[in-house]
């Protein structure tokens, strides 16, 4: 039917570096789901450095734009403390990724059964539903055995997480290439 130029979209660069990119989150989801604990370390760690970066970006920016600013010094000051106590008690990161993921989990559940509430007479109401309950569920195991849960849970949550996106990127490369090879 319509067939966008290849150079526009890149569709021979997606399906190799997204062939490339699956791969690498795949590996790294199974190390981490295999090793929660070390996977639930590197969590906070990354998440860690990536808040001490934007905490400096922050305050650099309230400097150039307005020294005055006291809500964005505020901003800079809290992302910076939080990350520098993440990384130096990284225990103390871990119980705050599990309890943010707890709060996460029930929220997901709350829109979850909103959204099967609004589509009950449908057909696939249900996967909502299936949706909120799994969610509620994981939201109590967080909560059932905070903090101490949360050096297995993060791991493994984020393991999984990383596997499936690396698998969803493999099937989207494979499928872009049985497109252009279609047409």
């Amino acid at each position: 039917m319509w067939k966008a130029p290849e150079e526009i979209i890149g569709m021979d660069k997606f399906g190799k570096y997204a062939k490339i990119a699956g791969i690498l989150f795949m590996v790294l989801g199974a190390i981490s789901a295999l090793f929660p604990v070390f996977g639930t370390y590197a969590t906070v760690l990354f998440v860690s450095w990536l808040m001490l970066l934007t905490g400096f970006m922050a305050g650099y920016f309230t400097w150039i734009t307005n020294k005055d600013d006291w809500a964005g010094w505020l901003k800079s000051f809290v992302l910076v403390g939080v990350a520098l106590y993440m990384l130096f008690s990284p225990l103390g990161g871990i119980a705050t990724l599990g309890l943010l993921f707890s709060i996460y989990f029930f929220m997901d559940a709350f829109s979850g059964f909103m959204m099967a509430s609004s589509n009950y007479p449908n057909n696939h109401w249900w996967v909502w539903f299936l949706n909120a309950i799994l969610s509620l569920v994981m939201a109590m195991v967080f909560v059932i055995g905070w903090p101490f849960t949360s050096m297995y849970l993060i791991g493994l949550l984020v393991g999984f997480s990383l596997f499936f996106d690396g698998l969803a990127l493999l099937m989207g490369a494979n499928a872009m290439k049985k497109m252009n090879d279609d047409n």
